[in-house]
């Protein structure tokens, strides 16, 4: 069992100098110099560290080492000295398909496209369906820029896959999975399998095997699944995609998302990289149009998280409109999203400090921050592999929470802990499920459905790099966060939490 001090303040984003990236994209790695030290930040006045006392660890888990680029601007967007042909995949075929309202179908060269075939301007997207940037843009900017230029028929898409697999292991399989959607003709049926991966990505990116969810996914889209998973299983599509991210590196592209506006009236191109604001895609587009130069984005243009993980992001924290009571990341939150300050708890049901956490301490933070609108609580689930029931609670708790009940479920669990710290929990779940008013039937479902363990798989691997033991907060306050390791008193959280919300200017 790791020991930990009582508070152990540190700025996150140096412990994890893997996540930097550059224009808020996923970058993949390069060579680089080996990063500095972490660096801890620890009041002079902190307890001494008392032993088992606040935090359980678990196994130990290495971070991975990824370096970012850097990139000069310019006074104009880049002008690649490339055949703008070549880039948008040969002549778009025609055909009677749609999705959105938008015309959709395919190049000459197979690449899935959304928009006129004759439209002037065609953007070229280099994409993960694995990287949380990529997703960032297909829920925020993707929508204002398919209403203001894909719909009016100015802008055609060309989607061009870049999984990077030295970032995200699952993604090529992700990519080869909407290939063989594609291969059945339907390039409706791609585009709402594309949708899905990027809206399931919490769920499929840290599996194991991810082709079950795939497959699944495949299934909904409407294609026939026997010749979905006979396509799968001959993997005919791997090489398409590899060849397709050595041309993106052959381009100069590093990272995730990228893109290129190729006019087509004078072949011109023009590059934008990084999870852009549609003012900035507006921007290319417009001047584009107008036959002219596009400007570079100005440096105050640039996304504020820079490398900071979706779920730790305003974009993650924003209500999911199909899921109530989850954000946009995937997981359950309390309070006001719009709140200066954002606590991330990582938490495991069957640990005895959580247990403390929430009966001694918690109560106490709800009333004071939570309740009046000054503190964000988001919970993810980080089970420890010496609690064997851990997971399952984990899955019982999102089964609630499909349900609207999440956060009764999560009362029920921890004041319930040793009567379903048993070798089948099962039972003990379908009477808390009974008694917090869920639908028995269901919630038994819910239970067996390999879907809903792949979340809480998803929350332990999201939480590798930056937790070792339970229960963890890291505390956000713009774009700089902290974590503190372990149970503190409330008396102890309450000071960090009053410091972090003095230092964003809220005094009362």
């Amino acid at each position: 069992m790791r020991k930990f001090p009582k508070m152990q303040r540190q700025w996150w984003w140096v412990i994890a100098v893997a996540l930097v990236l550059v224009l808020a994209s996923c970058v993949t790695q390069i060579p680089a110099a080996a990063p500095e030290s972490p660096v801890v930040d620890t009041p002079a006045d902190a307890p001494a560290a008392e032993a088992d006392a606040t935090t359980e660890a678990g196994s130990e888990v290495a971070a991975t080492d990824e370096a970012s680029s850097e990139e000069a601007a310019s006074d104009e967007a880049p002008v690649a000295a490339v055949d703008g042909a070549e880039l948008i995949g040969g002549a778009a075929l025609g055909g009677d398909e749609t999705y959105k309202g938008l015309p959709v179908g395919f190049t000459e060269e197979g690449f899935p496209y959304r928009g006129d075939p004759d439209a002037p301007i065609v953007m070229v997207e280099y994409s993960d369906f694995g990287c949380p940037f990529c997703k960032r843009h297909f829920v925020q900017t993707e929508p204002a820029v398919d209403e203001a230029y894909v719909r009016s028929g100015e802008v055609r898409v060309v989607f061009h896959d870049f999984p990077l697999v030295s970032l995200h292991p699952n993604a090529p399989a992700a990519h080869e999975a909407s290939l063989c959607v594609a291969a059945q003709g339907s390039a409706t049926q791609y585009w709402n399998m594309h949708a899905e991966l990027f809206r399931s990505v919490e769920e499929w990116q840290a599996l194991p095997d991810p082709l079950p969810v795939f497959a699944r996914l495949a299934a909904e889209t409407g294609v026939d699944t026997a010749v979905y998973e006979a396509c799968m299983a001959s993997g005919e599509y791997k090489s398409v995609v590899q060849e397709r991210v050595d041309a993106g590196f052959a381009r100069g592209f590093q990272g995730t998302p990228s893109f290129q506006f190729v006019r087509e009236a004078d072949n011109a191109v023009f590059e934008l990289v990084g999870a852009q604001p549609y003012e900035q895609f507006a921007g290319v587009v417009d001047s584009a149009l107008a036959g002219e130069m596009p400007a570079a984005p100005a440096a105050e243009a640039q996304p504020q998280e820079q490398g900071i993980p979706f779920w730790a992001t305003a974009e993650g924290w924003q209500p999911d409109p199909d899921r109530p009571g989850y954000n946009m990341a995937g997981d359950q939150y309390r309070g006001d999203i719009n709140a200066p300050v954002t606590v991330i708890e990582f938490s495991d049901f069957q640990c005895p400090f959580c247990l403390r956490h929430v009966t001694e301490t918690q109560p106490v933070l709800d009333e004071k921050y939570v309740d009046s609108g000054k503190v964000l609580w988001v919970y993810k689930h980080f089970p420890l592999n010496i609690h064997p029931q851990a997971p399952a609670a984990g899955v019982a708790a999102e089964c609630a929470g499909d349900q609207g009940k999440f956060w009764e479920m999560h009362e029920a669990l921890f004041a319930s802990v040793d009567a379903w710290s048993i070798s089948d929990p099962t039972p003990v779940f379908e009477s808390l499920a009974s008694e917090v008013g869920l639908d028995a039937d269901a919630f038994a479902a819910c239970l067996a459905d390999p879907a809903i363990a792949a979340r809480v798989e998803s929350d332990a691997a999201e939480g590798a790099q930056f937790v070792q033991g339970t229960p963890t907060f890291i505390i956000v306050r713009g774009a700089q966060g902290s974590i503190i390791p372990g149970a503190l008193p409330e008396a102890s959280f309450s000071e960090v939490l009053d410091e972090e919300l003095a230092a964003a200017g809220v005094t009362e």
